[in-house]
C-alpha cells in the first residue's frame, strides 16, 4: 500500500473558458469541483493506475460530508477539525493554453491535529510500502511536521516522498526523504540556486536521496546522488492543465519505490510521463490512458560528466 499524507487539502475547483481578460467579466460554463490537495490527487492517480494506497488528511468539519462524497471510491482517513476546507481554483484558458491557480493559504487547526495524523501514518506502517508527504502546509503547523512524518517512516526502513515548499523542502531533504520533487521554482526559492542542478545537489547535501525536478516544457532532470544527471522530455510539449503534473509524477515514483524498483532512468521515465499524461486531463488527479504509450516516446539524455 502507498500512504499519501495532504497536510492542506482542498476543495478545487476549474473553470475552464477560451481567454481570461483580466479585470473584465465573463460568463463561463460551471466551474467542476471536487476533493483534492496534492497529497489527495497522488492518491487519485494510484486508483486510477491500479495501485493500493490511503489517503489521510485533516478535513474541516463544515465540507467534511462534501469532501468525502467526491472522493467516493478512494481509500481514505479523514480527520475532522473545526471549520472549512480551504479552496482553490484553476483558471484553464483553452485558446492559449494558460491556467492561473488561485491557492488558499488554508485554516490553522487545532495542534492536537497533527499528532491524530502522526498516529494515523504509525499505525499503518506496518502495511505501507511507501509514504508520500505532499502539498503546502497550513498556518500554524509545526516547522519540522514534514521532517517528523518521514521520521516515522525512515524508521520504520519505508521509502518516504515529499512534494513540498521553501523550509519544508529543506526540512525533508535533512530527514534524509528518499525522493525529492520539486519544480524548478520551489527549487530555487528554497535553496536560492537558479541552477537546477546546484539546487538539487544543495539538498542532497542535506540529507535527500534522488531529486526529481520537473521542467516545465523541458520536461524532468533526474538527480541522484552517485551516477549520471539524466533529462527526459517528450517530443511535442501539450497543451493543457498542468496543476495535477507534479502530483501524477509523484504516483508513479512512489509506485515504484513501494514495488522495490529504485532504477533511476525507469523512475524518471514513469515520472515524466504520467506527468506529462496528467496535462492532458481537464482536472487535476487523473492521467490521460496514453500515458504508457508517452513512455515510450521519451527522449532521455545523460549530462555530461
Amino acid at each position: 500500500m502507498i500512504l499519501t499524507v495532504t497536510p492542506n487539502p482542498a476543495l478545487d475547483s476549474t473553470i475552464t473558458l477560451d481567454h481570461l481578460d483580466v479585470g473584465e467579466s465573463h460568463r463561463v460554463p460551471p466551474a467542476v469541483t471536487r476533493a483534492g490537495g496534492k497529497g489527495i490527487n497522488v492518491a487519485r492517480v494510484l486508483l486510477q493506475k491500479g495501485f493500493d494506497t490511503l489517503a489521510v488528511a485533516p478535513v474541516g468539519e463544515e465540507d467534511f460530508r462534501e469532501f468525502k462524497h467526491d472522493l467516493g471510491a478512494i481509500p481514505s482517513l479523514l480527520l475532522p477539525v473545526p471549520g472549512r476546507a480551504r479552496r482553490s481554483t484553476a483558471i484553464v484558458e483553452q485558446g492559449s493554453g494558460r491556467t492561473t491557480v488561485l491557492n488558499e493559504s488554508g485554516r490553522t487547526v487545532p495542534a492536537n491535529t497533527w499528532e491524530r495524523v502522526a498516529d494515523a501514518v504509525r499505525s499503518r506502517l506496518p502495511h505501507t510500502g511507501c509514504l508520500v508527504v505532499s502539498g503546502s502546509i497550513p498556518p500554524g503547523a509545526p516547522e519540522s511536521l514534514v521532517s517528523d512524518l518521514l521520521a516515522l517512516a525512515r524508521e520504520a526502513g519505508i521509502p518516504t516522498i515529499a512534494d513540498a515548499s521553501g523550509a519544508h523542502l529543506l526540512s525533508a531533504a535533512a530527514a534524509g526523504a528518499t525522493l525529492l520533487k520539486p519544480n524548478r521554482r520551489e527549487l530555487a526559492e528554497a535553496t536560492g540556486d537558479r541552477d537546477p542542478l546546484a539546487g538539487a545537489r544543495a539538498l542532497q547535501a542535506a540529507g535527500a536521496g534522488l531529486v526529481l525536478v520537473s521542467l516545465g516544457e523541458d520536461g524532468m532532470m533526474a538527480v541522484p546522488r552517485e551516477g549520471p544527471v539524466l533529462r527526459a522530455r517528450l517530443d511535442v510539449v501539450f497543451a493543457g492543465n498542468p496543476t495535477g503534473a507534479g502530483d501524477a509524477s509523484v504516483a508513479a515514483a512512489a509506485s515504484l519505490l513501494a514495488a522495490g524498483m529504485w532504477d533511476v532512468r525507469v523512475l524518471l521515465s514513469r515520472a515524466t510521463a504520467w506527468g506529462a499524461a496528467a496535462v492532458l486531463e481537464p482536472q487535476a488527479g487523473s492521467v490521460h490512458p496514453d500515458c504508457d504509450e508517452l513512455e515510450q516516446r521519451l527522449i532521455i539524455s545523460e549530462d555530461p560528466i
